[in-house]
């Protein structure tokens, strides 16, 4: 059975930092893409970034504030944020994508989800 397990959630001021992780159990992903969405409250759940064999895709609000990155070895994604804006302020989840290669910005592009970490980020 596939679990995805967020942690690194947390309440900062704009300016700030915080860095997510995401366990992966259940099975290997190493040919898949991972990656972060974040929700919002009466939002649509929104792509951040992405890590494949291709690389790395960022949604343009974040590009040069966030990071992606993943350890294959332990089967765990990263999202450094830095510079956190209150906009910023959402649920973010890790999910696998269905198949392997490419790198899917979309949310049908994925198949396995967290349950979410909350970001809170104050003015």
């Amino acid at each position: 059975q596939v679990q995805l397990v967020e942690s690194g959630g947390g309440s900062v001021q704009a300016g700030g930092s915080l860095r997510l992780s995401c366990a992966a159990s259940g099975r290997t992903f190493s040919t898949y893409a991972m990656a972060w969405f974040r929700q919002a409250p009466g939002k649509e759940r929104e792509f951040v970034a992405a890590i494949g064999f291709g690389g790395t895709r960022y949604a343009d609000s974040v590009k040069g504030r966030f990071a992606v990155s993943r350890d294959t070895a332990q089967n765990t994604l990263f999202l450094q944020m830095n510079s956190l804006k209150p906009e910023d302020t959402a649920t973010y989840y890790c999910t696998v994508a269905y198949a392997p290669g490419g790198i899917p910005s979309s949310v049908g592009g994925y198949a396995y989800w967290g349950q979410g970490t909350q970001v809170t980020v104050s003015s």
